[in-house]
């Protein structure tokens, strides 16, 4: 069986960032107007006044302070409130295939290989631009690569799945060099106009390189020492939106078409599960969590990290053990962890040992147990 190193890593950044203030702002606009638009209807009871948001609110309920967009206007402007972005012709490299390229391209630098040496890609993202072809064929092209490619989704999961796809790959010795891309345009899958939820997403692309231990220089990367994944069928975290909707005859534009999610649910049912898995992961390569020099989480929410980092080693979200990024770049789906440990492990020493772990819609977990060579 052949080792498995993450020998290379790259992050893109959305060209536009929304504060909280901003944000709040541009709500508080739109509940304005909806309020204006429907006062009758509220007077009489058929129609729910809406709520104004606020900077307190929303790093309260989240910790998150800033999120990154491929649009700032549309999501801003109060009669819109989701991105514009413009259609391209078919044969013009899509919005996401242009994404990945940065991130991989950037992970190919840090490795010291050419894209060109990538024989497998996958797309691991929560949502695609197009059922096909395949976002991970066209990744392929743009780049340059070989092989072969395919798109995946487990919603927040789909870069830790992702990762053991790659890594089983290279094990097996049917890629020796594999891609995963996790493009992540949550912006337009986000009810930007529900006060819950407008202030979760933001945009970005990661990029994680598997190779085979032989093709990586001494000292560099870390081995893949296990992943483990799991799922749990849930409904509390939930998107509806596909091409099913126009047979159904239903509009584009309801609220299920939308990202949406039971937040107190999924809080107390998803903390347990991820801190459990994690622990019985490490337990079957002999670790004990204290081991661990780092946990890479999943950034969603600043109190769910704060638990399942409680849950494993008593230790603080946020700190050396456990950092937090999702203050600056928000929930990014499947990119969050990945974004966690591309800026949080430069400093590891040889032999030190760290876990990635994402956890999500589905329910779906799961984790990567990593040694520095």
């Amino acid at each position: 069986m052949i080792e498995a190193v993450i020998s290379g890593t790259g992050l893109y950044r959305p060209p536009h960032r929304i504060s909280n203030e901003e944000l709040v702002q541009s709500f508080n606009a739109y509940v304005e107007r909806f309020n204006a638009e429907h006062a009758e209807a509220i007077a009489a009871g058929s129609v729910a006044a809406l709520t104004p948001s606020s900077v307190e609110f929303i790093e309260k309920a989240s910790g998150i302070k800033n999120r990154y967009v491929m649009d700032k206007d549309g999501v801003l402007d109060p009669a819109r409130m989701y991105p514009r972005i413009a259609a391209r012709p078919d044969d013009q490299w899509s919005v996401m295939a242009e994404m990945a390229g940065e991130a991989a391209r950037a992970a190919c630098r840090e490795a010291g290989i050419e894209p060109s040496q990538i024989d497998a890609v996958y797309c691991a993202s929560a949502n695609m631009q197009r059922p096909y072809p395949a976002m991970a064929c066209e990744i392929q092209a743009l780049l340059g690569a070989k092989g072969f490619g395919y798109d995946m989704n487990v919603a927040c999961s789909s870069a830790t799945f992702g990762i053991e796809q790659a890594v089983n790959a290279v094990r097996c010795g049917t890629a020796r060099c594999a891609l995963v891309v996790s493009p992540e345009i949550t912006s337009a899958h986000l009810e930007w106009r529900d006060r819950d939820c407008h202030f979760i997403f933001g945009d970005t692309c990661t990029a994680v390189l598997v190779q085979a231990a032989t093709d990586v220089p001494a000292g560099q990367g870390f081995a893949v020492l296990g992943t483990q994944l799991a799922t749990q069928y849930s409904n509390n975290i939930r998107n509806n939106f596909g091409f099913m909707n126009r047979c159904e005859d239903s509009n584009w534009q309801e609220r299920d078409k939308t990202f949406r999610q039971e937040g107190r649910k999924v809080f107390k049912e998803v903390v347990p599960m991820a801190a459990a898995h994690i622990e019985a992961h490490l337990q079957q390569l002999g670790i004990e969590p204290s081991g661990v020099r780092r946990f890479w989480l999943h950034q969603a929410n600043l109190g769910m990290n704060q638990l399942v980092i409680k849950k494993l080693v008593g230790a603080e979200a946020g700190s050396e053990v456990a950092p937090i990024i999702l203050d600056e770049w928000a929930n990014t789906a499947s990119a969050g962890s990945i974004i966690a440990f591309h800026e949080h492990s430069a400093d590891f020493a040889r032999g030190e040992l760290g876990v990635i772990c994402s956890f999500g819609a589905g329910y779906s977990i799961g984790s990567v147990v990593l040694r520095k060579r």
